[in-house]
């Protein structure tokens, strides 16, 4: 049972099971009530987002090198203990869970959520094939 990659706020797909919102700050003008019932998420796991500074500079990538200095950045942010330890859940989880993860970008290969997803098949995580 894969890791699906979705895009918060879009319809669900089939089989998807629980949507997490690995994102630092929820959607705006939405009540909480609400995020689950608009396909946002589920659970929201703020945790593993980058840091607000480093965000700043994720949204702010225009070249290859700016690039790879952020995933760089964001791979020694989830290398701290308490962060491993959510990834290593996530990817025992994949082996035997229905669940997504998520953020708010149209492109993922310039979302911090593919360097997400880097680090968690590296942890032995199992991903859906995005078709």
């Amino acid at each position: 049972m894969p890791i699906q990659v979705v895009r918060l706020g879009t319809p669900r797909l089939e089989g998807e099971g629980i949507r997490i919102g690995t994102v630092r700050r929820p959607p705006r003008g939405v009540k909480k009530t609400d995020y689950a019932a608009q396909d946002w998420y589920d659970v929201w796991l703020p945790d593993i987002a980058p840091s607000p500074e480093l965000m700043k500079q994720g949204q702010a990538v225009q070249t290859d090198a700016q690039w790879t200095a952020f995933a760089k950045k964001y791979r020694r942010e989830l290398a701290a203990p308490e962060k491993t330890r959510a990834l290593q859940l996530l990817a025992a989880f994949s082996a035997n869970s229905d669940f997504s993860i998520g953020c708010y970008c149209e492109d993922r290969s310039r979302c911090h959520i593919a360097v997400l997803s880097e680090v968690l098949a590296e942890l032995g995580a199992v991903f859906k094939d995005d078709a």
